[in-house]
């Protein structure tokens, strides 16, 4: 038996006590909203499941007001354009950096420097609004992200694009993670599935209509757009969080809360992640993952973060406070964000690929091929929020999740030219089954083992930032596996026609597929080309499995925690 709060049983009012379950002397609720309560515990099953939960009818619940529905309307809002806008661009880059007459470094920095602002201020945006609130990080980001996309959609030359990207970066990491604390806030665990499905279709949305569209717009229109287009929703969500959003006050004069800031955590954090990001972005592609301009950033950002890890035992307000890390469901629920953005972001970036060079596909046929497991995904991310709302469980479909994506990234990489267009879009769709059904689980799962409810907004935020960095090293480890089997690959290929010879450089190999189609080359060298080609894509998605597999194990350390607590956080929604 462990102890749990009572506030797991939604028979009890939020007025009565709870427990406060703290494992490090930097807790204080001093300065927490007059409805805190005092400490009480009481036993919970094993499974983890509240057994006295339906001994007493809950009491009434208020209804809630039209703000609040227009409130999940903004969120909802923020999660498709900040979605859309971090998968637009992949497909335009190469038409932006021809017209403006760029370099292969300058579109290097333009495709990146978005979700490097992102992963890096997301942790500061969640701890900044810990302390001062939410409403107002949230209108700084949302102008931060509107200046970034009017600078990109004006801009002259490549310098600009990547200054345009950056700010859009800036913005958009406090929106990517302010929509979950928020929603976090505004809602209890009992309802939340729901809601997180609502936010999980958004997403899905904003992630299968980015590519076609940037294609689109590059293509067919002006890449111009890709910038223009974000402003009427970024000023529809700026109108409904200024009218709408009504959050809890925190009672703390300014300079208190200035002074509650985790000033030096924020300085760690921020330096050791730059350190860390900028070498994993670069790697085996500016520079070969053995050279010094690799490996001594990436070490001293590694030995920052650890510095900072030790740090946050001290802070008042703490980024990444140690007590979240007591729950052992909790610490699983992050490595599963970690392994989800992984697998999510590889398989955005690289199944349109895969039908551009096995294939020979064109970007926007590529981007329409890939429609199915985009589809599914989208779909399974919503069904899984309605199973976990009827079940109230999220275990079981967790495990199941992880399963059908281990088995199906597996298959897939048995997908080749000669494969039939049924067995390509089933594999598809089975593993969208799985891929969406993970990404929902798993934000249940970590949410039902925090123990603290004002700990919620702090624990959502950390898996935005553990999955959005799992895209990132997702990123590195796909492009250096792409880039070392190719090279194998490409050695039993034989002597290379004056057409091929850039691809001597296997980091040019990515780089090198849009052509791959318009090459006047004989049949039998053309299907020579495209085996090289297969075979990184194949090991690729065995990497992928591999990663898949860890879930599997991990899901099965886990606990099915009771869904029916229904206290909200000192940021909560004001009724009136």
């Amino acid at each position: 038996m462990e102890l749990v709060s009572i506030a797991d049983n939604p028979s009890i009012s939020d007025a009565e006590t709870r427990p406060a379950v703290e494992t490090s002397s930097t807790l204080t609720n001093t300065d927490r909203h007059q409805h805190q309560r005092a400490e009480q515990v009481r036993p919970r099953s094993e499974e983890g499941r509240d057994d006295n939960a339906s001994q007493q009818p809950a009491s009434p619940k208020p209804k809630k007001p039209l703000s609040f529905y227009m409130s999940i309307v903004m969120l909802a809002l923020v999660a498709l354009t900040v979605s859309w806008d971090s998968t637009t661009l992949a497909v335009a880059t190469p038409t932006i950096t021809s017209h403006l007459r760029g370099t292969t470094l300058q579109s290097f920095w333009a495709s990146i420097s978005f979700m490097l602002g992102v992963v890096i201020t997301q942790p500061i945006y969640s701890s900044v609004s810990n302390v001062l609130g939410r409403k107002f990080p949230l209108l700084t980001a949302v102008v931060l992200f509107t200046l970034g996309c009017v600078v990109f959609a004006v801009a002259k030359d490549m310098t600009v694009i990547i200054i345009g990207r950056t700010l859009q970066g800036l913005g958009g990491g406090g929106l990517d993670v302010l929509q979950a604390v928020i929603l976090s806030d505004i809602t209890t665990l009992k309802e939340r599935p729901l809601y997180l499905g609502i936010m999980a279709l958004a997403i899905a949305v904003g992630t299968l209509a980015g590519p076609v569209t940037g294609a689109l717009f590059a293509e067919y229109v002006s890449w111009r757009w890709i910038g223009w287009i974000s402003l009427p929703f970024t000023a529809t969500i700026f109108f409904l969080a200024v009218v709408f959003l009504r959050l809890r006050v925190i009672d703390l004069a300014l300079t208190s809360k200035l002074g509650r800031l985790d000033w030096w955590g924020m300085l760690l954090f921020t330096t050791g992640a730059t350190l860390s990001a900028l070498p994993l972005s670069w790697a085996n592609d500016l520079f070969p993952w053995s050279s010094w301009q690799t490996l001594v950033p990436l070490i001293m950002g590694v030995l920052v973060l650890v510095a900072f890890g030790f740090y946050e035992a001290n802070p008042v307000e703490p980024i990444i406070p140690h007590r979240l890390f007591a729950n052992r469901t909790f610490g699983i629920a992050l490595l599963s964000g970690f392994l989800n953005g992984i697998i999510m972001y590889s398989l955005t970036l690289y199944i349109p690929l895969f039908f551009q060079a096995v294939f020979l596909k064109h970007p926007l046929q590529a981007a329409l091929a890939a429609i199915p497991l985009a589809i599914v995904t989208l779909g399974f991310c919503f069904i899984a929020s309605i199973i976990m709302e009827k079940t109230r469980r999220y275990r079981l479909q967790n495990l199941i999740g992880w399963i059908l994506t281990t088995v199906f990234l597996g298959l897939w990489s048995m997908v080749g030219r000669d494969t039939s267009q049924a067995t390509n879009y089933s594999f598809q769709s089975f593993l969208g089954m799985g891929v969406g059904t993970v990404f929902t689980t798993t934000t249940v799962q970590l949410q039902a083992s925090v123990d603290l409810v004002d700990d919620m907004g702090l624990a959502a935020g950390l898996l935005v930032f553990f999955r959005l960095f799992g895209a990132l090293l997702g990123q590195t480890i796909g492009a250096a596996i792409f880039s070392s089997v190719f090279q194998d690959s490409l050695a039993s290929f034989g002597p290379l026609p004056e057409s091929l010879r850039v691809l001597e450089d296997s980091s040019e190999a990515i780089g090198f597929i849009h052509a791959l189609g318009r090459l006047d080359l004989p049949a039998e060298v053309m299907d020579k080309l495209i085996d090289v080609y297969q075979s990184p894509f194949q090991v690729l998605w065995m990497v992928m499995a591999g990663f898949s597999c860890v879930g599997v194990v991990a899901c099965l350390f886990t606990k099915d925690y009771s869904l029916e607590r229904e206290d909200v956080g000192r940021q909560g929604f004001e009724q009136h």
